[in-house]
């Protein structure tokens, strides 16, 4: 895991585009599922429990129900809470049940969740269907054929060193003005200084995380004005070229994250410069569909930029582990970046 090629060096798939993974993580003839992971080799997680240091911790998990009507017709949060008393129990005392789309909030997508489109395939050629990927009782993907999330609990989970590219303080401290709710668009020049000027080096194997401001810009105000904010359908992120695919494949991150609601900037552009549909998402065809690199949306990041700056540390130990759901094509992250 630490002689994976470079993008340009990328064996060739036949009538796929350079730079698709297929096969580099496959072993013993059986197709992989983790995709990026794989670089979480025992060494590197050693190396990342070092980050570990003043005992520190803060969740980057946003509330479920944090945006009243989320974007593309997501369904939000359903909250019910059951009384006991009302229940075959007959005792003092409530259980709840919540329903929601894994989209709605902070979420990883799985290598399901979004296909190269021409091809039509997800991570390392799979094929999937509604039926295949509606995994009742008695029905699960247990021969680890299909790539979604509830396979990371045979590997124990995430366990990597995090690293913070913080651009909200870097705008701040640049005279940069921007809108979260505009496509404005950070290139990987820009994620370089960042680096640069926070004192990050990154290592294989790490788990990039890009603070944009997108959730800051949500909390606290009324469902209305979430729903106007969100009406422009253009968001903030990283900018999603070819260019900025290679530069993320050859830092070789095991998986990257961000509090914007795609990672990439929406909507995405054509090679001419025109505004793409969503089907043109560039970053999330290469990242899910070519590279196996899962993609973390929606996270609450203001609190770990704030314990970053106080720390003067940009690096730390993250965990995480989502839902173990049959199936799971996106879950809440439960991710914890210690310090």
């Amino acid at each position: 895991m630490t002689k994976v090629p470079d993008f340009d060096d990328l064996p060739s798939v036949k009538d796929m585009p350079q730079g698709t993974a297929w096969g580099v993580f496959d072993k013993d003839g059986k197709k992989d599922v983790f995709g990026c992971l794989n670089l979480l080799t025992p060494e590197v997680v050693k190396e990342a429990y070092k980050e570990a240091k003043e005992g520190v911790s803060v969740s980057l998990n946003w509330p479920i129900g944090a945006i009243q009507t989320p974007g593309f017709g997501r369904k939000g949060l359903v909250h019910k809470v059951v009384s006991f008393v009302e229940s075959a129990l007959d005792a003092h005392g409530y259980d709840d049940e919540v329903e929601f789309n894994t989209q709605c909030s902070s979420q990883w997508d799985s290598l399901c969740h979004f296909h190269h489109q021409a091809s039509q395939s997800g991570y390392n050629g799979t094929k999937t269907s509604v039926e295949e990927l509606t995994q009742t009782y008695g029905n699960e993907d247990k021969e680890m054929k299909l790539p979604t999330l509830n396979h990371w609990h045979q590997r124990g989970g995430l366990v990597a060193r995090g690293v913070l590219l913080d651009y909200v303080r870097y705008a701040e401290e640049n005279g940069i003005k921007y809108n979260c709710f505009t496509d404005h668009r950070i290139s990987t020049d820009v994620l370089e200084k960042i680096a640069k000027s926070q004192g990050v080096e990154f290592k294989h194997g790490d788990v990039l995380i890009v603070r944009s401001g997108f959730t800051e810009g949500l909390t606290g105000i009324s469902g209305e004005k979430q729903q106007e904010l969100m009406g422009s359908h253009k968001t903030c992120g990283v900018e999603g070229t070819v260019a900025s695919a290679k530069w993320h494949w050859n830092h070789h991150f095991a998986a990257v994250a961000g509090d914007a609601i795609a990672y990439e900037a929406i909507p995405p552009l054509k090679e001419d410069g025109t505004e793409d549909t969503v089907a043109g998402l560039v970053l999330h065809q290469y990242f899910l569909g070519m590279f196996g690199l899962h993609i973390g949306e929606l996270w609450d990041l203001k609190a770990l930029g704030e314990t970053c700056k106080k720390l003067n540390r940009y690096s730390f130990l993250l965990t995480s582990s989502p839902l173990n759901v049959p199936g799971g094509i996106g879950s809440p992250p439960n991710a914890l970046a210690i310090f």
